[in-house]
């Protein structure tokens, strides 16, 4: 599972990076970022665009709303073939822009668990696996939401959960986002990073609480031990 990572990267930083076109965009750096959240994604419509969507996949054909699930993850595993995820593994695919996820360590003899923020090896953004949907009123209000995929962790996050996020390999990240690339060359995408390209820090305990958002939430306490 991904339940809450972060992004931090500057607007500019991430345009370079992705090569999207972002008018009219409202981004800010997110230090903290929660599910029924606004976050950027990147989706190929006549080009790559950033999109501010909502963390919580509602499909497309959903009656209500208040009764929606809004999943926040979805496993790469069996997410081509399930109703709420196939037609947007087909036609849905972005990129979710981070610069690290979260996840809350279980250690003996302390009461609290302990948050780690995992990155890539020196830092930067990357792109997590997403799945997009629009969901439309009568009225024709647009709601944009997504879903992050999961895999199974590899080393380093084992240590700490028994789920990731998948984070797609920069020369996978076009042909992700192509709405020809077959689904089923899409999924052999969907892999655990090589644990030798990332890192991992113990944070305090402040960035648990989803209400908090600032800079000093991600300051390395310590490697992971």
């Amino acid at each position: 599972m991904c339940g809450r990572y972060i992004v931090t990267s500057p607007l500019d930083v991430l345009r370079a990076r992705f090569g999207f076109e972002d008018e009219g965009v409202s981004y800010r750096p997110r230090f903290n970022l929660a599910p029924r959240q606004e976050a950027p994604v990147v989706v190929d419509r006549e080009g790559r665009r950033l999109r501010m969507m909502w963390w919580g996949l509602v499909p497309s054909w959903t009656k209500e709303i208040a009764k929606a699930a809004r999943p926040i993850n979805a496993r790469a595993e069996t997410a081509p073939t399930l109703a709420s995820f196939r037609s947007p593994f087909r036609s849905g695919r972005g990129l979710v822009l981070a610069d690290g996820f979260l996840e809350w360590r279980t250690v003996v003899g302390e009461k609290r668990k302990t948050p780690v923020l995992f990155r890539r090896r020196g830092g930067g953004p990357f792109a997590l696996a997403g799945l997009t949907d629009r969901w439309r009123t009568p009225d024709g209000t647009e709601l944009e939401s997504f879903a992050i995929l999961t895999v199974s962790p590899n080393e380093l996050v084992g240590r700490v959960h028994d789920r990731m996020p998948a984070m797609l390999r920069p020369d996978d990240e076009g042909a992700w986002l192509d709405r020809a690339t077959p689904v089923d060359r899409a999924a052999v995408m969907l892999v655990p990073s090589p644990p030798g390209e990332m890192e991992a820090f113990e944070l305090g305990p402040a960035i648990s609480s989803p209400a908090t958002d600032r800079p000093d939430l991600i300051v390395p306490v310590r490697p992971l031990r």
